[in-house]
């Protein structure tokens, strides 16, 4: 590999406080060699050859903490080579990838299986979580560390939640002693049962079964309340609602604890189904306006320190049902960035805010070395043409479902480059 020299560009590194005009080297083996101002034509040699990005931002590669991919089982909703294509056209270089699989990432033997397929076939880190139970089943606990020991970031059971009290405290207890990070979906099974939407007025103007916000406020207050006495690692994976905000407002000074939130509850509201638009059936739901609008302010308050994709492609047989039937998710790796760009052209968060909940955050929660443009480090980035419009269109998406929430949406920002140990592998 020869080295590559990029010169005039914004760079944005949050890990680094970096937020300035200048450039990027990578060496031979794909490292980054120098970042920064200091980089610039009278620092490199005269007889190199450099590409001036005339002022196009440099972001570090994103992490992008809860993603679905359908290997093992599911290859007809997504595999890990069509996940590596979407993921990199949105910028994203590293994703932890959910066990709820066919089988289930609940022993060794399959880890060891899942690391060798994301090897011979991803071009981006794929890091597994495995399962806070066997088979997702809620009852017996799995071995955190035999799987923690073959590389296991994280454990979760996915979009489902444990309900069972007793058995979560012995999960929190075992993840103390071993250093391992929970990631919980917060849902109460009994109030959240046969609920497709947010419990409201659309959801009475529809006819269907709402969720009400308590089902995710209780189980956060319980878990919290677990965490006082075992305190582990724990991050609640997705809120939804200004209820959940509160409780965590109250403890967060007190219990060391994180909180992500999918770009789908940051971007659209529960009007946005419309007449049945099943595209928008999501865990957790839509909520309103005004839980939107405190999602983003708890951003802005540093009560949220994450923003995921929840990346969950379901083929269009299971999306061209009727609301009831339809499964529920959506495809949304690839308008992730986008999409969290319009909090910063409306003003609403600041673009180094964003930027470090898509990157840096994750890789501290999870102890990973990405999410950064440290010297010495892979050099995993993306370029970034931050005005370039564009309009979300599912024929001209990667991924292999294209069960995208925002059809038809006008977007401001595109990823141009994205590269990998020093590797371009998308270029727009």
């Amino acid at each position: 590999m020869k080295k590559k020299y990029f010169l005039n560009a914004n760079i944005i590194d949050p890990q680094n406080s970096l937020e300035e005009i200048g450039g990027l080297i990578i060496g031979e083996n794909g490292k980054i060699e120098a970042v920064g101002k200091k980089v610039n034509t009278n620092n490199i040699p005269s007889r190199e050859k450099y590409i001036d990005l005339k002022e196009k931002y440099i972001i570090p590669g994103i992490v992008d903490m809860r993603v679905f991919v359908g290997e093992p089982g599911f290859e007809y909703k997504e595999n890990f080579r069509t996940l590596s294509e979407a993921a990199l056209s949105g910028g994203v270089t590293s994703v932890i990838t959910m066990p709820n699989t066919d089988p289930v990432i609940d022993n060794v033997s399959i880890v060891d299986f899942l690391k060798r397929r994301g090897r011979d076939k991803a071009k981006i880190n794929i890091y597994p979580t495995a399962s806070l139970t066997r088979n997702l089943e809620g009852t017996n606990m799995t071995e955190f560390g035999l799987l923690q020991e073959k590389g296991i970031v994280a454990f979760t059971d996915g979009y489902k939640t444990i309900q069972n009290t007793r058995l979560m405290s012995r999960i929190m207890r075992s993840a103390y002693d071993l250093n391992c990070l929970v990631m919980q979906h917060v849902e109460d099974n009994e109030l959240a049962k046969d609920g497709m939407v947010n419990d409201g007025i659309i959801s009475t103007k529809l006819g269907l079964q709402g969720i009400s916000e308590l089902a995710e406020k209780i189980i956060i207050e319980r878990d919290l309340t677990l965490l006082e006495e075992f305190n582990c690692r724990y991050h609640i994976s997705q809120i939804s609602c200004q209820k959940s905000l509160d409780v965590i407002k109250k403890r967060k000074e007190d219990i060391n604890f994180t909180c992500g939130v999918s770009i789908n509850n940051l971007s659209l509201n529960e009007n946005d189904i419309g007449d049945f638009r099943t595209f928008l059936k999501l865990s957790p739901p839509l909520r309103t306006e005004e839980d939107r609008e405190s999602l983003i302010k708890g951003i802005n308050n540093n009560l949220i320190d994450v923003i995921v994709s929840d990346h969950k492609p379901e083929d269009e047989e299971q999306k061209r049902l009727t609301f009831a039937q339809a499964s529920t998710g959506a495809s949304g790796i690839e308008t992730l960035l986008p999409l969290a760009l319009e909090l910063h052209h409306n003003e609403s968060v600041k673009l180094n805010k964003i930027i470090k909940a898509l990157t840096c955050n994750p890789a501290k929660i999870l102890k990973i070395n990405k999410g950064n443009l440290n010297v010495g480090n892979d050099a995993d980035f993306c370029i970034l043409d931050i005005n370039k419009p564009w309009v979300v269109k599912k024929e001209n998406m990667t991924s292999k479902s294209k069960n995208t929430s925002i059809e038809g949406r006008k977007l401001q920002g595109k990823v141009t480059s994205t590269f990998v140990n020093g590797e371009e592998l998308f270029k727009n």
